[in-house]
């Protein structure tokens, strides 16, 4: 079993920022979001490092990330933090598709 310290990296980052930000600006809805969205990601990098296959909750999670965090950084301009997490976001969105795609062709093949 591999584990996937990416995804880990990533679970930990959002949850870490979304704390600073909330020390920082007071923001308890950024700390409740951020800290089920990194706790998500959490999850499905244990999933991942499981079974590699099993990318539905982090590509998800990712995708909602990119979605909210993209529109944020938009609005406001500002790369810190919204850009940033969006950027984060649609990397990780890109790995996992890129998963899911790959992993699919391997299961074509084999029919």
């Amino acid at each position: 079993m591999a584990i996937d310290f990416l995804s880990f990296a990533y679970a930990a980052t959002v949850a870490a920022g979304s704390i600073t930000g909330y020390v920082k600006a007071r923001s308890l809805p950024s700390l409740v979001m951020g800290v089920a969205c990194g706790s998500l990601m959490g999850v499905g990098a244990y999933q991942t490092s499981k079974d590699p296959k099993n990318v539905t909750l982090s590509l998800a999670t990712s995708a909602m990330l990119t979605g909210v965090m993209g529109y944020r950084f938009i609005c406001s301009g500002k790369f810190m933090p919204a850009g940033l997490v969006a950027t984060l976001s649609l990397l990780m969105v890109t790995r996992f598709g890129y998963s899911m795609y790959a992993q699919r062709s391997v299961d074509a093949r084999k029919d």
